[in-house]
């Protein structure tokens, strides 16, 4: 597990392996969502940059569930 710390700002840094792992680059959007208590963090998707990232967001929330995680996960 990664760890940042939160700045007065309310500001995180992306640790360098969480970075790595997801391709994260400067200038990249991440989405955040929040599910029963669980912040989950994600790349947004290049093909979705300039759409509204709440709109996505919702989309999101409904497809990427913890179910829809296990059953694609192999894929």
């Amino acid at each position: 597990m990664e760890v940042s710390k939160v700045t007065s700002k309310f500001q995180a840094t992306v640790p360098a392996d969480v970075r790595a792992a997801l391709g994260i680059k400067a200038g990249d959007s991440i989405a955040w969502s929040v599910r029963d208590g669980v912040a989950t963090v994600r790349l947004l998707p290049s093909s979705l940059k300039g759409w509204d990232p709440l709109t996505w967001m919702s989309f999101a929330d409904e497809w990427l569930s913890a179910e829809d995680e296990e059953a694609f996960r192999d894929l």
